[in-house]
């Protein structure tokens, strides 16, 4: 999710990759669009605040992708289902600063182009 000028994600606390990011939060996040790929490396930081989480849950749910919820701690978010690797509930929401990004076209004239932030 892009939302507040960051990248956007929630996974559970006891999964891998919660785990990792909770001792190491330097992450990437790849996409691929129909003419460029983007690569972002940054931190990832766990958001707790009731406000930003609600936001985020409204969002997710907007988009008719993902009907969650703000659990009953207001801090982490439920809902009936989640992606495998997101473990059981309650999933938290991460917000990634980016501090560097790549994008490579992929289609002609191609072309490359790196950012620091």
């Amino acid at each position: 999710l892009w939302a507040e000028g960051s990248f956007w994600f929630e996974t559970g606390l006891t999964t891998r990759k919660g785990r990792n990011l909770l001792r190491d939060p330097r992450c990437a996040l790849s996409l691929a669009t129909d003419v460029f790929d983007l690569s972002l490396g940054g931190t990832a930081t766990v958001v707790t605040d009731p406000d930003v989480v609600a936001a985020r849950a409204a969002e997710w749910s907007a988009d008719g992708g993902w009907p969650c919820r703000v659990d009953e701690s207001g801090t982490a978010l439920t809902a009936e289902f989640s992606a495998p690797s997101a473990g059981s509930p309650p999933w938290h929401v991460f917000r990634i600063d980016a501090r560097s990004a790549a994008a490579v076209e992929t289609v002609e004239p191609g072309g490359a182009t790196r950012w620091d932030f």
